[in-house]
This record gives structure tokens, sequence and C-alpha cells, in this order.
């Protein structure tokens, strides 16, 4: 019987090495590892989700995103067969997003985010992981990869701008209850991680690597 691809695509600015606790039987299934790239001018979110899957070698792999990885995967489905999508700390339609990000697409403030001080790798932290990051500035030194402003203007017009207003149901979303970036009060159905934050990738990977082989398996 041949392995399981799953192939894992990290939150914005970040790279693989996120996934570094996540294991899976090797016997049953085959890690994949996706980075984000540099996008090119005015590409949209789905010409850029095709680009990606053509980092995919396997047919009908299992596709898992985190944050905005997990927007991304969603919009690679539409390009590619998917055994399945999973995303965690994410969201399934813009109609989950909290109010400030609504307010932000409206009034288009996000136009005004000062990205030469979110290279700062402190602020880059705070706007991609929340705000409690002061004791793990050196740990997101690590996990934080892609800094590059062209990137960064681009994931965070696409985050924003993403016109996903319907949830697929058959996308299974995997979340925290502490989440502070996509709170759980806005989420409408998922597989609620208590205590899980919006790092949860990071600091919950027990429960994730007990309970992500059940839900890959399912039919």
């Amino acid at each position: 019987m041949s392995k399981i691809p799953v192939y894992f695509m990290p939150g914005l600015a970040a790279s693989s090495t996120i996934f570094e606790r996540i294991n899976l039987d090797e016997s049953v299934f085959e890690m994949c590892l996706l980075e984000w790239e540099i996008p090119q001018p005015k590409e949209s979110l789905s010409d850029y989700a095709l680009r990606i899957t053509k980092n995919i070698k396997h047919e009908n792999p299992v596709l898992i995103g985190v944050s905005f990885g997990g927007i991304l995967v969603q919009e690679m489905a539409k390009h590619i067969d998917a055994r399945k999508v999973i995303i965690i700390s994410s969201v399934r339609s813009n109609l989950e997003f909290p109010r400030r990000m609504k307010i932000g697409k409206t009034t288009k403030a996000y136009k005004l985010i000062p990205m030469k001080l979110i290279l700062n790798i402190e602020n880059l932290a705070k706007y991609s992981f929340g705000e409690k990051v002061n004791k793990r500035i050196k740990l997101y030194e690590k996990f934080l990869a892609m800094r590059d402003i062209r990137y960064l203007q681009w994931a965070v017009e696409n985050v924003i701008l993403w016109d996903r207003n319907e949830i697929d149901q058959n996308v299974i979303h995997i979340h925290g209850d502490q989440d502070e970036v996509f709170p759980i009060k806005y989420i409408k159905s998922c597989i609620i991680v208590k205590g899980g934050t919006h790092i949860m990738i990071l600091n919950k990977y027990k429960w994730l690597n007990e309970n992500l082989p059940s839900i890959i398996l399912e039919s």
C-alpha cells in the first residue's frame, strides 16, 4: 500500500520549520513541506496558489495549511484534486474574519501598515503570531523566514481581500479556543483545541500528533 502524501503550508511569513515537531507515522504518511515564494507583481491569490501547486509531486494529496497557509491551501484545492484539505488556526471564509479585519478591508487601512517596520523581527512576530511574544523573539527569528517587503505587502493585502464568502463544508478546520488572531467567537464550526492559541502548531504539537492521523484517515 502506498503512503498518503501530506503537504504542509506554513503561516504568513513563516518557514516550514514550524512543522518540525509534527510527526506522522512514516509507514502510513509521507510528509512534504511547502514554502512561501516571492509573488509576481500584481499576482492574484488564485494564480499564486496555482504556482505553488507546481511543487506538489503526488496525486490526490492531503493539504494542511496554518493561518494564511490555510487560506492558500483552500485556493490550491481549486486547481488540483486533493484527498483532504485541513486548516489549522485559520478561517474557511471571510465571514469568519474578526471585526478589525473587516474594517481594514472597508477603509483600506491595511495600505497604511508600514511594511519596513514590520520587517523588524519583533514587529513581524507580533503581526504574524499575536502580541504575547516578548519571551519568544528568539524562537520567532528561527520560524519567521520570509521578510521580503514584496511578499509582506502582497500577503497582507490578499488576506484582507480574500473573497471567499461561503464555507466549504468539506474543509476540516482545527482551531484553538484561545486564538488571538482569529478569535473562536467568529468561527462557525471546527474541531476545538482547548488552550490552543494562534501558534498552537508549535505548542500543541502533541495534540496534533495524536489526532491528525485519524483526522486524515477519516472517510
